[in-house]
């Protein structure tokens, strides 16, 4: 867990920043959010279950509380007709996040992310817009209390500059990722390019979020940290993506429909494959590790465990050893494998 009063760059100079996000998918699976628009409009109307959200991720060994506003912009909300709560939404989601945090010494971050009106065929328009959007939120998160505003799932380096510029003028530390559906931005960079001009323009962290599963996002996260000189980060959806199909907008079902996304449950990777990747990204350099929509706080507490640490959750660890069937109980264990299965061929060969 991170130790109060340190700042970002003090707990990333330290060592493995671990962030949890993927809060809106959580959600949305609880029923509390609508799939499709995936606007957070739970933070009004089910407060609680945010903040539970929220306390479930800390258990599990997150070092940041990353409050609720993804997609909660002013673009987004008047798209489905709420843009009347956009001040509110933003507001409360911060008061969730501090109130969560502050619980446990856990850094907080505010929240922005692609606008879906960045349009370089009338940039000057389009700029001065994001601007606006990015503005309102990250004040309203400054305010708030946020300590530092993580800027994600950009597709247009441009648009990624943008945020950064916005973070930057209110006096915050920015943690900016690119979504790597495509190895290339909209406008034209190499991922690891693009990352290195946000680096040269102020970003403190950079790197990729959401998209790709660890398989396919690695070799990419590879490049970046050698095009990068300082923090790097690395948050991959849970999801087993290929190299046929590398994002998991891609992944098809046995019926070949579209899984994304609402019927990804078949590829969702384990515990254990997601802890695997906390090691091989902090084997790489990489120290700002992650993960995005599809997380579980299960998820959560492998990956801390696998960094070395012992957090709330590690309470309830499994301990296989006392299951009746597969523990290390070894006369129930055979009375029971007998009953299911008939006799072990170990046992019959005596």
């Amino acid at each position: 867990m991170t130790e109060p009063n340190q700042t970002l760059a003090d707990r990333l100079d330290a060592g493995t920043l671990l962030v949890a996000e993927g809060y809106i998918f959580e959600l949305e699976r609880r029923g509390l959010l609508k799939a499709g628009p995936f606007v957070p409009e739970a933070v009004l109307k089910f407060p609680e279950a945010v903040l539970g959200l929220h306390r479930e991720f800390v258990r599990a060994g997150t070092d940041v509380v990353v409050a609720c506003t993804y997609y909660a912009h002013r673009s987004k909300l008047q798209s489905v007709g709420i843009e009347n709560v956009l001040e509110a939404l933003n507001v409360k989601a911060i008061e969730l996040a501090v109130d969560a945090a502050r619980e446990t010494g856990a850094l907080v971050a505010g929240n922005i992310c692609n606008t879906w009106e960045y349009d370089p065929s009338d940039l000057k328009a389009s700029e001065e817009k994001v601007r606006r959007i990015f503005r309102e939120q990250v004040q309203w998160a400054k305010a708030g209390g946020a300590e530092f505003i993580i800027a994600e799932t950009f597709s247009h380096y441009g648009e990624a500059l943008l945020s950064v510029e916005e973070i930057k003028r209110a006096g915050l530390p920015a943690v900016v990722t690119f979504s790597p559906v495509a190895e290339n931005t909209c406008d034209g960079y190499s991922l690891a390019e693009a990352c290195k001009r946000l680096e040269d323009n102020g970003a403190d962290v950079v790197g990729l979020n959401c998209g790709r599963g660890p398989k396919t996002m690695l070799p990419i996260l590879e490049q970046i940290r050698q095009s990068v000189s300082g923090h790097v980060a690395a948050l991959p959806v849970p999801y087993r993506t290929h190299d046929r199909q590398p994002c998991f907008f891609d992944l098809r079902g046995e019926d070949d429909k579209n899984a994304f996304p609402v019927a990804l449950d078949p590829f969702l990777l384990s515990r254990f494959e997601m802890a695997d990747f906390a090691i091989t990204a902090r084997d790489m350099g990489i120290n700002y590790i992650g993960i995005c929509c599809g997380a579980g706080p299960h998820h959560v507490r492998a990956m801390a465990e696998a960094l070395g640490r012992t957090v709330p959750a590690s309470e309830f660890s499994p301990e296989i050893k006392f299951h009746p069937i597969f523990g290390d109980q070894k006369i129930q264990r055979r009375n029971y494998v007998e009953c299911l299965y008939g006799p072990r061929p170990e046992e019959t060969e005596k």
